[in-house]
Formats: C-alpha cells, sequence, structure tokens
C-alpha cells in the first residue's frame, strides 16, 4: 500500500500538538523550563540514535577491513561506557536543576488555592492571606497574570491526578496526603486542565478550566464570589429556585444565601452560572446542557453520583435549568 496514503491522517496526528491543552504552548515560565527540557532530552536522544544508526551502517557496509582497525578495546572504552556515561550524567544534572526550579516554595503574595478530587469533578477552594477558607467553587480555576499561585492538591477517594499542560506538569492528588504545585501564568486567557490518571470509568470526562485574568479583573470576580448567589430577577426564575429546594437539590449541592442548600456531596453552585462548563468539562454552560443534565446525568456520565430526575415536567425544568444558569 503506497505510503501518501497514510498523508491526509497526518493533521490529525499534529492536532493534539496546540490549542488550550498542550505542552507545545507554554504559559508560565514552569511550563517554559519543562518544554525546554524536553527538547533537549529529545534532541539528545535523537543524535544519539543518529550516531548509533551512522555506525550500524557503517559496520554493514564498509570494506570489512577498514572495520577491523576501527574495532577493538578502545571503542568499546570510548564509545560503550565513556560517551554513554558523560552523556547521561549531563543530561541528569541537568533535569535536576530543572526540576528543583519548577519545585521551589511560592513567593509570599501567592494566590493560595486548595483542590480536592472527587469521582469525577473537581472541588475548589480559595484561602485568604491568613490561610482561612474564602468560598468554594468547582471544576475551575481563575487567578491574575503576573502572581504565583500555589495549589494544593488531595482527594476524597481514589488517586487523581491535575494537569495543565500550558502551565506545569502532571501532580498526583493522593488519600490522605497532600501535594503542592506552584506555578504563575504569564498571559491572560482559558486553559483546559484534565485528570491524568485512571480514577474510574468516568475519567475522561473530569476537566476543568483555568482561567488567567489581568489583575483588576481578578479581583472583580473575587468580589463576585464572595457574595451569595442573587436573588431571582423574575417569577420563573423565583420558580426553579423553588424547585431547586423542592426537589432535595440542596442535599447535595450548596448555594450560599439559599435555605435549605448546604450540601457537601456534589460542587456548589452559588455561581455556577459563571463557570465555563458543567459536570467536569461534560457540557457547555447553556440553559439547555443544564436541562439535559438534571434528567440525564446518568446517560451523559454513568456511575456519577446525580441522579436523573426524569420524571420533571417541561416547565418545572425550564425554570430550575434558567436559574442555574443565572447565577453568576
Amino acid at each position: 500500500m503506497p505510503r501518501c496514503r497514510y498523508l491526509p491522517l497526518l493533521p490529525l496526528a499534529l492536532a493534539a500538538c496546540s490549542g488550550d491543552q498542550s505542552v507545545l504552548r507554554p504559559r508560565s515560565p514552569e511550563a517554559d523550563a519543562i518544554e525546554t527540557l524536553s527538547m533537549v532530552l529529545f534532541t539528545g536522544g535523537a543524535v544519539i540514535f543518529v550516531a548509533v544508526m551512522g555506525l550500524v551502517l557503517y559496520a554493514l557496509f564498509a570494506d570489512p577491513d577498514r572495520t577491523r582497525r576501527l574495532t577493538g578495546d578502545h571503542l568499546v572504552l570510548w564509545g560503550g561506557l565513556v560517551f554513554p556515561a558523560v552523556t547521561l550524567a549531563i543530561l541528569l544534572v541537568y533535569s535536576i536543576s530543572v526540576s528543583n526550579a519548577v519545585t521551589r516554595p511560592p513567593a509570599q503574595d501567592a494566590l493560595r488555592v486548595e483542590v480536592i478530587g472527587h469521582m469525577w469533578w473537581w472541588e475548589v477552594r480559595y484561602l485568604d492571606e491568613s490561610g482561612e477558607l474564602e468560598f468554594v467553587t468547582a471544576n475551575e480555576i481563575r487567578a491574575p497574570v503576573g502572581r504565583p499561585v500555589e495549589v494544593a492538591l488531595t482527594t476524597a477517594d481514589v488517586i487523581h491526578s491535575f494537569w495543565v499542560p500550558n502551565l506545569h506538569g502532571k501532580m498526583d492528588l493522593i488519600p490522605g496526603h497532600v501535594n503542592r504545585i506552584v506555578f504563575t501564568p504569564r498571559e491572560a486567557g482559558v486553559m483546559r486542565g484534565q485528570c491524568a490518571e485512571f480514577c474510574g470509568d468516568q475519567h475522561a470526562w473530569m476537566a476543568f478550566h483555568f482561567v488567567a485574568h489581568e489583575p483588576a479583573e481578578f479581583e472583580e470576580w473575587l468580589e463576585l464570589q464572595r457574595r451569595p448567589a442573587p436573588e431571582p430577577p423574575t417569577p420563573m426564575l423565583a420558580a426553579g429556585r423553588e424547585a431547586f429546594v423542592a426537589y432535595g437539590c440542596g442535599a447535595c449541592h450548596r448555594v450560599r444565601g439559599l435555605e435549605g442548600a448546604d450540601g457537601d456531596l456534589g460542587p456548589d453552585l452559588t455561581h455556577v452560572g459563571s463557570r465555563p462548563s458543567i459536570a467536569a468539562g461534560r457540557l457547555d454552560n447553556t440553559v439547555g446542557a443544564f436541562g439535559g443534565w438534571i434528567v440525564s446525568a446518568q446517560h451523559l456520565k454513568p456511575d456519577n453520583f446525580m441522579p436523573s430526575f426524569e420524571h420533571l415536567d417541561g416547565p418545572t425544568l425550564r425554570a430550575l435549568a434558567a436559574w442555574l444558569e443565572s447565577l453568576e
């Protein structure tokens, strides 16, 4: 089969090298260092591979008398011992120096965030300067450009792995243990993060978004998140809020400012309407997506803890979905 038939597949293979979840588009000094280390290791490996293959070809096709003159103790000593030992030692020292640089302690003014992994979503807890909890959100992390972010990582169930390729490497979330990762976003934008450790059937749908803001814009977002949920401005939205309480949604979800909604089994929904997605990246944040998730959660993400409310009538479902989408 002619090889040219596979050329149309090349763009698909290269598609993973760009976008908002790519290690080849670093957006922090830490990601820059990791990318440089990767390129050094890849380049070094390629040079060694070409040199070894050159020697193999030479041994196969060169004149036998010349080949015998080049072989012997000196070739084994320098080519088989000294060269790989020196090369690997240099790469080891460089790798350790990069590792030390990207795992340094955070600066005093670092934004402190706690992330708790659940099957299959992310609980995000923002702390103030004294380490006290300010508010809780889910499946998104927001931070200002140019300020270090310290993320303390743990899990409520199985092992997960926190990974935002544009910002840093992977870091595991271990039961009963807290790992920390520090990075400094250098440009505004939305980056996709993902659980990088298989954690169950819905592992692929355990994503989150990291949003980097300009400092003033981030302060506005912080002030909004500190507030309780807004009052419904229309009768339809008020009916949606009443349905939320009446159908027991508050037993699993918290909505600050709403009596009867103080659950902690599921994500905090106080400002869920402002998030880029719902269900940990499974759906876009729209009224229709809320409605679909409410009635078909077990179809869209089987075995998650959210039951499917298939018995809701149309007006109630539309009101509930609209109210959730309005919580910005």
